[in-house]
Formats: C-alpha cells, sequence, structure tokens
C-alpha cells in the first residue's frame, strides 16, 4: 500500500519549501489536497514526482515547484475570486479552492471536466465551478477575477482573457520563448498590463496560446 501522505510531505520538504515558498496557505494546501487523486489512474504512481505530468496532448499538470512558486507570487487572499485556465483533473483548482473564496476552473477537454468535476466533489472543494469551454475565452460570465491562474505555457496571453482581470488584479502564468520558459505575474494598472519576471520553469503551450505567425515579404 502506498503511502500516499508521506509523498506529500516528502514532496512539500524537497520540492516547496526549497523553493522559498514558504507562504502558510500555499504549504497548508499542498500537504492536504491528495494530489494522487487528480492525475489518470495509469500515473498514481508518478503523482508526486518533480515534473510536468502529461494529461492530455499538448496538456499537463504543472510540477509542483512551479505551481507553488506561481500561487506565491499571485498571493492570493481568503476573500478573492479566481480563474484556474486549464484546470485538467482539478488539482490546481483545488489546492487555489483552500485560499480563495471561490475558483472558476475553466477546461476545454469535456472528458477531463467531467472527471475533474466528479473528483473535487468527491474532495469537498465545494466553492470551485467547473466551467466547459474554449481556454483561450476564460469564463467572462463568472468574472471579472482578482487572479487568473493558466495551467501550461503561453506565448501570449489572448485579450479576452486579461479582459475579465478586475483593475489592480494580477495573472500568472509560463511564458515559452523558444526552448526557455519563463514566469511573469502580470498586474492590470489602468487596463494595461505591466509583467515582471519570477521565476524559470517550461511547459508545453496550451493549444490557441501560441503567437500568431506574423508574415513578412
Amino acid at each position: 500500500m502506498t503511502d500516499f501522505a508521506a509523498r506529500r510531505t516528502m514532496m512539500v520538504d524537497t520540492q516547496v519549501r526549497p523553493s522559498d515558498v514558504t507562504k502558510f496557505p500555499i504549504i497548508d494546501a499542498m500537504l492536504s489536497v491528495p494530489r494522487e487523486q487528480f492525475v489518470p489512474r495509469e500515473q498514481v504512481e508518478a503523482a508526486y514526482i518533480s515534473e510536468n505530468i502529461v494529461l492530455a496532448p499538448g496538456r499537463v499538470m504543472l510540477e509542483p515547484r512551479t505551481l507553488s512558486k506561481m500561487l506565491d507570487v499571485l498571493n492570493i487572499t481568503g476573500t478573492e475570486l479566481v480563474l484556474d485556465i486549464g484546470a485538467g483533473y482539478g488539482y490546481s483548482s483545488a489546492v487555489v479552492a483552500r485560499m480563495a473564496e471561490a475558483v472558476i476552473a475553466v477546461e476545454e477537454d469535456e472528458d477531463l471536466a467531467n472527471e475533474a468535476q466528479s473528483i473535487l466533489s468527491e474532495q469537498g472543494a465545494d466553492n470551485v465551478a467547473v466551467h466547459v469551454g474554449p481556454l483561450t475565452e476564460g469564463a467572462p460570465q463568472h468574472g471579472p477575477y482578482d487572479a487568473i491562474l493558466i495551467q501550461g505555457a503561453v506565448e501570449q496571453v489572448p485579450a479576452a482573457i486579461i479582459d475579465q482581470l478586475k483593475e489592480g488584479g494580477r495573472i500568472s502564468c509560463v511564458f515559452m520563448e523558444g526552448a526557455l520558459g519563463v514566469v511573469r505575474v502580470g498586474y492590470k494598472i489602468d487596463n494595461d498590463m505591466s509583467w515582471r519576471f519570477a521565476f524559470n520553469a517550461s511547459a508545453p503551450v496550451l493549444p490557441g496560446f501560441a503567437k500568431e505567425a506574423e508574415f513578412a515579404l
């Protein structure tokens, strides 16, 4: 019988805390949410590894270090509404749900979305609503949002998603620039985005989040 609770503690002690993530709500959430419940059944044994886990073509569950550091820079509080784009089986949403007032989890793959809904219900994450629709469109009907998190990399963030961010709100995601990836956090100030570097990380670029090719004659 695998001792997942021990693996969870080890994940936090070897992947999260050494990455300078010390905020109690993040540590507590990552110690509490059973990550092994949110991965494909054949990957349960890999649930706590220190790399991205493939969920579907072009889709991953971000490694614990990346997710924890993204949450660290977002600094979510208990009164906030958070948009979690590309939620997969719902792990990131379940973690954020323990810090925020409510989470809207966007998933365009209907099978993943249905699975996420049932796992989140089983885990008692009652403040998460799963929204099925294109990742690039977010979930405007539930916004605007205090914070937005994207589970996967982007080359650019669609304007439709930035429009759903409250003034003074922030967004965190992995930007892939060729083979290199950086996580940036963006703040919406006077309806404009101000981005700053947070740390290095990598992930596959989500479908629909690549830069449109520029044709030059």
